[in-house]
């Protein structure tokens, strides 16, 4: 009996994969020899699967997420790929704990502690895989709840934190002040993942991040609809970690704050100098959290074309797309189906898309090609997380990561980008291969932090050199500021909302020329006699 799944899975493939044995004579005509053409249709097939209603927002461990990296691994397999993950299958298991979180929130001071409307006022989660999570402790307002020895940066200067609920801003003091850090461009230490790291590290109880559009680069109803669904985590001891995190509106915050006599823009004013030190606020928190547990296994799809050379053949680049997005959530205009078709059943359809042309070049190339589509991104960065902690080819045999995240639907450009080309040699391979595609270089500062915001991050972490590929902004055929205007639409209306949706307009064009670079930098890479490698001004470095 076929099932209802499996007869749309077929469907789905049926849409996509005869089109690329119906591309052959259009290869034998337009393509260079060395690079086949991208398929485009096949392009357009992948992401409207992917992106449909049935899937239902592709959460992990869902229905809907199954049958996204079902369709993945057949996708990978009916272009030629061989199974990459244990036992000769196409599945990588990541196990998980979800958490569909229930909080509530007092603080203030004395009598007088309103009580904040959960996700109108703030969202919270616990930080531990428990079922029921009670407790209290002192506000303490840390700035921007960073260190940074390399800029001279402490915020905390060794004040005894810990049992205490630490109040942040989000982002770093180059918000404020060009001249630290790396002015508006967003580094690590401004992202929400790092403060709570770092507040694990301090003993703190828990973390709540003060939300502004500036500072987060994006609306409180991403933020609604990213935590008010079910969180997860890698299932495996922690050593250090808060009882809970959370996000608070700016004026929730500023009035509690008020209530004690303190002024949140003042303090967000010192926050931004060296000399800032904690300020303990007499506010007083108080957040129970219950929460719905589940002990699931989800799965990163990996697949390989082995590499020709029995030496180089060892080592590996690896392409990565995140399959997962968020699932059902809180309806936004009777919709709560968030299907995320730009991020990222785009970015999957890409590199599916660069595993067709790979398996056609001639003479195949020396290193392995790697490709994985990896689970709970959205989470936290969990499905390469977890395959960084559990290689399939040791790290210091990768020799680059190459990571699609929202790609370009929006039609042809005459430039493109990518993340990282400044922090390592990959970047000349990159400029080359858009040189070749007749495409100029556009590198704009990284200001939402993005290089820290997707899947290539836990392998530059981990020190291997890593780029994310990003459209270009000058469009063919459209005005000068189309493109810009493109991007803040949908970082404004439709990221992390249920309008991310297929739609027929998109054009693809355009992501055929990313593909197309991306598999010019994976041939080069994979063909080099040497490694690529970290620039010396870079902050990541192979491990020894």
């Amino acid at each position: 009996m076929i099932t209802l799944g499996r007869r749309v899975l077929i469907i789905g493939l049926a849409l996509a994969l005869p089109l690329a044995r119906s591309a052959a004579a259009q290869r034998r005509a337009d393509a260079e020899p060395s690079l086949p053409p991208v398929n485009t249709r096949a392009i357009e097939a992948h992401l409207k699967y992917l992106a449909d209603d049935l899937l239902e927002g592709r959460a992990p461990a869902t229905r809907g997420g199954r049958l996204a990296a079902k369709y993945v691994a057949a996708a990978f397999e009916a272009v030629g790929l061989d199974p990459a993950g244990p036992s000769g299958s196409y599945f990588q298991p990541v196990a998980l704990v979800g958490m569909t979180p229930q909080p509530t929130l007092v603080w203030g001071k004395g009598s007088d502690t309103p009580t904040p409307r959960y996700g109108d006022d703030f969202v919270a989660w616990a930080e531990r895989p428990e079922e029921h999570i009670a407790v209290d402790g002192d506000v303490v307002f840390v700035g921007y709840g960073t260190r940074a020895p390399e800029w001279q940066w402490d915020d905390y200067k060794r004040v005894p934190l810990r049992g205490k609920v630490l109040l942040m801003l989000v982002n770093d003091p180059g918000l404020q002040d060009s001249t630290v850090f790396n002015g508006k461009a967003l580094t690590y230490y401004g992202r929400w993942t790092y403060k709570l790291e770092e507040a694990a590290r301090q003993g703190a109880l828990g973390a709540l991040l003060v939300h502004t559009t500036e500072s987060a680069t994006y609306p409180w109803d991403v933020v609604r609809g990213s935590w008010s669904v079910e969180q997860f985590m890698l299932d495996r001891p922690r050593t250090q970690s808060l009882a809970f995190a959370g996000w608070v509106q700016h004026d929730l915050a500023q009035r509690a704050l008020a209530q004690v006599g303190l002024d949140l823009d003042s303090l967000t004013r010192a926050a931004a100098r060296r000399d800032f030190r904690p300020v303990s606020t007499g506010i007083h928190a108080a957040v129970e959290i219950t929460s719905a547990l589940r002990h699931v296994e989800s799965e990163n799809v990996v697949a390989k074309l082995p590499g020709s050379d029995p030496r180089l053949g060892r080592e590996a680049v690896l392409f990565t797309a995140h399959w997962d997005h968020k699932g059902i959530g809180p309806a936004v205009n009777g919709d709560s189906i968030y299907n995320g078709a730009e991020d990222n059943a785009s970015g999957v359809a890409a590199i599916l898309a660069a595993a067709q042309a790979l398996v056609d070049v001639t003479p195949r190339p020396r290193r392995t090609i790697l490709f994985i589509a990896t689970t709970a991104e959205e989470s936290g960065l969990l499905g390469s997380e977890a395959y960084v902690q559990a290689p399939l080819v040791p790290l210091d045999r990768t020799a680059a990561v190459l990571n699609i995240d929202v790609a370009n639907v929006r039609g042809a450009t005459r430039d493109i980008d990518a993340l990282g080309i400044e922090r390592s040699t990959l970047g000349d391979a990159f400029r080359a291969a858009a040189r070749a595609e007749s495409l100029a270089v556009r590198h704009l500062p990284d200001v939402r932090g993005s290089f820290y915001r997707s899947d290539h991050f836990p392998f530059a972490r981990a020190g291997v050199p890593a780029l994310s590929f990003k459209s270009g902004i000058d469009f063919v055929d459209r005005p000068e500021s189309w493109g810009k205007d493109q991007e803040d639409e949908y970082n404004s209306h439709r990221y992390h909302r249920p309008s991310d949706e297929y739609a027929s307009s998109f054009r693809y064009d355009g992501t055929a020329q990313q593909v197309r670079v991306a598999l010019r930098v994976a041939l080069a890479v994979a063909n080099a006699p040497q490694l690529p490698r970290w620039l010396p001004s870079s902050e990541f470095q192979r491990q020894p």
